[in-house]
């Protein structure tokens, strides 16, 4: 048996976000005595990501390579990590909840009939509940409200909410081994992928920044961007993307939830809680920035017809 953790790369190396991803599949995988297989797709893993990987607990790194499979291309993934949950004998496939990660899992859930655990935080394995079941905590409402659930779904789809899990190395390191395997794709699912992607020159992504420094219309045009990148330089020595090509520019979004947003879930009965969840956390005199309720769902696994 083996949890199965897919990574995204950040120029030559792991992104952060897919670290801490993998940091809560060691945790779920390692009780159970299950291996941890971490995933690259579309070409061999970065250069100098086999030390971290063994650091962080990984027993294989799996490099999925096939013909026409050198972008991202959802479907595509999703299929790959079907068939890989479906060899390796996977207890849980995870990805980090960035636009990819979350996107991917998602067409995961539609292929195989499973839903989906949005914005996990923590995750074990329950025996008190069931063969295989996995109780949880996740994000709902932009982390003002915490749920505790109880999974039953074999494999449970899991996407880590990366604002709330640090990235451990593992007390246990060892030495993963690559893997190299031959992506066996259906017609379609490479009908949408990503053609071109733009490469980030320096300092750090969007999309796994821990901190934003923002400007707009009030600073008066291109050269009043000049103050927030001396002032993010001097508080955190990496500022990251430059004006002109972030945020609604781009689509992109950052690591961070913005306080009082909505996190998409991918969880086919979500809407069944909406109400009391939002009651709860939008209760008299508490606002998005106070402390997280907790809440309590259960949810049966699939049945078949």
């Amino acid at each position: 048996m083996s949890v199965l953790c897919l990574l995204e790369r950040d120029g030559a190396g792991v992104a952060d976000v897919s670290l801490r991803a993998l940091t809560l599949a060691r945790d779920l995988a390692a009780p159970a005595g299950d291996s941890l297989a971490a995933v690259f797709i579309g070409g061999e893993a970065p250069a100098g990501a086999l030390p971290v990987l063994s650091a962080f607990g990984a027993a294989e790194v799996l490099a999925v390579s096939g013909d026409g499979l050198t972008g991202y291309a959802p479907l595509g993934w999703a299929r790959i990590l079907a068939q890989l949950a479906g060899s390796a004998g996977a207890t849980a496939v995870l990805a980090a909840a960035t636009d990819r990660g979350s996107e991917v899992m998602a067409h995961l859930g539609a292929i195989t009939g499973l839903p989906v655990a949005a914005n996990c935080v923590s995750a074990q394995g329950d025996p008190q509940a069931g063969a295989g079941a996995i109780r949880l905590i996740r994000q709902r409402w932009a982390g003002s409200v915490l749920e505790d659930a109880v999974l039953e779904a074999s494999p449970a789809l899991l996407t880590v909410a990366a604002d709330a899990v640090p990235a451990r190395p593992s007390p246990e390191p060892g030495q993963a081994r690559v893997q190299v395997i031959t992506a066996e794709l259906q017609d379609g699912d490479l009908d949408v992928h990503a053609a071109e992607s733009a490469e980030r020159g320096s300092g750090v992504s969007l999309a796994t920044a821990r901190v934003v420094v923002g400007g707009g219309r009030g600073v008066g045009g291109p050269e009043g961007f000049g103050a927030l990148e001396a002032c993010s330089a001097a508080r955190w020595a990496s500022p990251g993307w430059s004006p002109a090509r972030a945020g609604g520019r781009t689509g992109s979004r950052s690591a961070r939830p913005v306080p009082g947003s909505r996190p998409s879930s991918t969880w086919p009965a979500a809407s069944a809680a909406r109400s009391s969840t939002w009651q709860a956390a939008r209760a008299p005199g508490t606002s998005s920035r106070s402390t997280p309720t907790r809440t309590r769902r259960s949810f049966p696994a699939p049945t078949t017809p």
